[in-house]
């Protein structure tokens, strides 16, 4: 059976040089144990290099070249998820000065080849993550020889974690293993974030660029994200100045044409206040991946679980000035518009009503009989989630803007206002449009035959200066 180690960590390192009667040594603040009795072939050696970390100090290595794989077979409970990661420091253990390649095979299917040259002139050891379900009682790990494999295959560190059914649940295990390629904590520097502020033990690598960096004033609380990322991570993170986008090259490096899983985490840092609001769109190499995203304090998560990519990725924020756009051409708002509308949900927008779950967006908006003046921004068109709007009864001047975007708009309310000019045709095209009413306003000239032959609209001009 698996053996419970913090946090239902399975963790398992290489056999140990010390001269010690105890399987387990702790590391840090987790412990490993041992790795005899989940592989039968293979020797230990001794790193010697000075001031190695424990958890590099040891290797295990295959000399038999007849052997074409070398297997760990490790406890699981099938069906579960979990996530494998492989830690490799040469060291030059054998007497040599350029480590072997070979690959790495995880329940039969080839993960990746192990080539840790670069890394090796650099003094630094190589790890690779990936995250997969059990298709049995037990899961294989297995180093394997290819036709250029010169020297014995070897591993410093073997982990196996378990981790919560809901995480990472929208990949189909059955047909797809998730590999990492990068895990980044936006505008750190520093050590790499892990165990016990990741309770998975997942790496937060720092990552900043030309870009400026922030720190958080608002703490996040980890049980409420998708995936629980660790608070610590996201403490900080990149920005740039009002009003322009923000470009990110991430990850630093090219990616191979393959589908990825990308997850993004954005946060306000800021102090709320009535025009600082972080509503932007989201584009990835061009093209969108979120439109209207507004992160607030408490911090959102946007994810793509197929997303084609190849060679470099680009990030691009792009702000929407819808809100605070409409908030400074409206006159006398409530005076609670200011802030984020939706969050705290118990403190949202006097007459806003917002979308359950994450992210959240503004669905609907009843200001009838407010008092408002001013006029209508053309940018309330972007507020595509929107499905109700109530503005009647209000002294609303100008003209109805361009609303083409707003597919899923049922009902419009402009009654008793003091708004000209025509109808707007593209109320003609909203589909699911079932209330317009337009009654006692100054609008002029012909009413659009789309909407004159709309099926099912419930639609009132009286009060106007029609034909």
């Amino acid at each position: 059976m698996p053996i419970p180690i913090a946090f239902l960590f399975l963790l398992l390192l290489t056999a140990s040089s010390h001269a010690t009667a105890s399987t387990e040594e702790q590391i840090g603040s987790i412990k490993w144990i041992q790795d005899e009795g989940f592989i039968a072939v293979g020797n230990m050696s001794a790193v010697d290099k000075p001031n190695i970390l424990p958890l590099l100090a040891t290797v295990r290595y295959f000399p038999d070249a007849t052997a074409r794989k070398y297997c760990y077979q490790l406890p699981v409970v099938k069906g579960s998820r979990y996530l494998v990661r492989t830690t490799y420091f040469y060291g030059g253990f054998d007497g040599g000065d350029v480590p072997p390649v070979f690959d790495q095979i995880v329940d039969g299917t080839r993960w990746s080849a192990v080539n840790t040259t670069d890394n090796f002139r650099r003094g630094m050891s190589t790890y690779f993550e990936m995250v997969a379900e059990a298709q049995g009682k037990t899961m294989s790990v297995c180093l394997a020889r290819r036709a250029d494999t010169r020297s014995s295959p070897f591993i410093s560190a073997l982990e196996l974690v378990s981790l919560d059914d809901s995480m990472y649940n929208t990949t189909d295990f059955d047909k797809y293993v998730m590999s990492t390629v990068a895990r980044s904590r936006f505008g750190a520097k520093g050590e790499i974030v892990s165990y016990p502020d990741d309770q998975y033990n997942r790496y937060w690598a720092p990552f900043t660029d030309a870009n400026p960096t922030v720190e958080s004033h608002s703490a996040i609380t980890p049980e409420e994200f998708w995936n629980v990322p660790p608070a610590k991570a996201l403490r900080a993170g990149v920005t740039t100045s009002r009003g322009k986008k923000l470009s990110v090259q991430w990850p630093p490096v090219e990616l191979p044409a393959a589908t990825y899983y990308v997850a993004l985490y954005f946060q306000d840092s800021r102090t709320a206040s009535p025009y600082s609001w972080r509503v932007f769109d989201v584009a990835v190499n061009g093209k969108e991946f979120f439109r209207e995203l507004n992160a607030s304090a408490a911090g959102v998560m946007v994810y793509s679980t197929m997303m084609p990519l190849s060679g470099k990725m680009e990030i691009v924020l792009t702000p929407n000035e819808t809100s605070p756009e409409l908030a400074r051409s409206i006159k006398n708002p409530p005076p609670d518009w200011a802030g984020d509308p939706c969050l705290p949900r118990q403190n949202s927008w006097t007459g806003v009503i917002c979308s359950e779950g994450s992210p959240v967006r503004v669905v609907s908006l009843d200001l009838k009989n407010h008092g408002l003046s001013g006029s209508l921004p053309d940018s309330i068109g972007n507020l595509t989630g929107m499905k109700n709007i109530y503005f009647g009864g209000n002294k609303l001047t100008g003209s109805i803007p361009d609303l083409s975007s707003m597919h899923i708009l049922e009902e419009l309310h402009f009654e008793g206002n003091q708004l000209s000019g025509p109808i707007n045709p593209s109320l003609g095209t909203l589909t699911n449009l079932k209330e317009l009413y337009l009654n006692n306003n100054n609008l002029t000239g012909q009413i659009p035959e789309s909407l004159k032959n709309k099926p099912g609209l419930d639609m009132r001009t009286e009060g106007n200066k029609l034909n």
